[in-house]
């Protein structure tokens, strides 16, 4: 569970570089919370509010994500611009946060790998 609160804590940080693990923990965590309120939702009959509400909560923290794992690659945060693109951008950014950061230092910071 730290993985979706250490993102949290850094809420608006889209500086520096986060780990591929850290991104798709985050990730897969996410999509569970969804899930869970979605379920709450739809007991409470309540449209899609509170699910609503979630992603807006979440909107920063995962655009911050999305930067620092761009920049684990060396890739300019502007590359978050992909999700703009449907399908074939979205594909486009899921390879970019897929692959293996730089083992060494870049224009972002040090390996968060060698951090740990």
């Amino acid at each position: 569970m730290h993985w979706y609160t250490d993102v949290l804590k850094r809420y608006i940080d889209f500086s520096g570089r986060s780990r591929r693990q850290e991104f798709w923990m985050f990730a897969l965590i996410n999509i569970a919370v969804s899930i869970v309120v979605g379920i709450i939702d739809t007991a409470l009959g309540a449209g899609s509010i509170l699910s609503g509400l979630y992603s807006l909560a979440i909107l920063l923290p995962a655009l911050g994500l999305g930067a620092r794992r761009l920049h684990d690659t060396n890739k300019s945060a502007l590359f978050l611009l992909l999700y703009l693109i449907p399908l074939l951008g979205w594909i486009a950014l899921i390879v970019l946060f897929a692959i293996e950061g730089d083992a060494q230092p870049n224009q972002y910071g040090p390996n968060p790998k060698l951090a740990v």
